[in-house]
């Protein structure tokens, strides 16, 4: 069941880190505002606030991890030794990098 969901969730993760997202936030404000302005309260505004807030902090995650793969994948492209296999590693679900981890660790150790 949770297989069906993974891959999911991780479209959608992507998807809030674009900037259709914000897009997206500002045309359900306008039609809030267009169509119900009276239940338009304090409460509502912290609720507008918080979802912003949070297409902000992916956002800037989601630069951050694209940034960190960038240069790993340089690294290994300069590495002779290194498996040309794991610059792929990161389009996989994170339950599956995770599994591979475990199995580099156990190899190592």
């Amino acid at each position: 069941m949770v297989s069906y969901f993974a891959p999911a969730l991780t479209r959608l993760g992507v998807l809030t880190a674009h900037p259709v997202a914000f897009i997206a936030l500002v045309c359900y404000v306008v039609a809030w505002v267009a169509f119900d302005r009276q239940s338009l309260d304090w409460q509502s505004v912290a609720t507008i606030a918080t979802l912003l807030m949070t297409l902000f902090i992916q956002r800037a995650e989601h630069r951050d991890t694209q940034a960190i793969h960038a240069k790993l994948d340089e690294l290994l492209r300069a590495e002779g030794r290194a498996r040309s296999e794991l610059t792929q590693l990161d389009d996989e679900e994170p339950e599956v990098i995770e599994q591979h981890r475990s199995e580099e660790r156990r190899s190592l150790g």
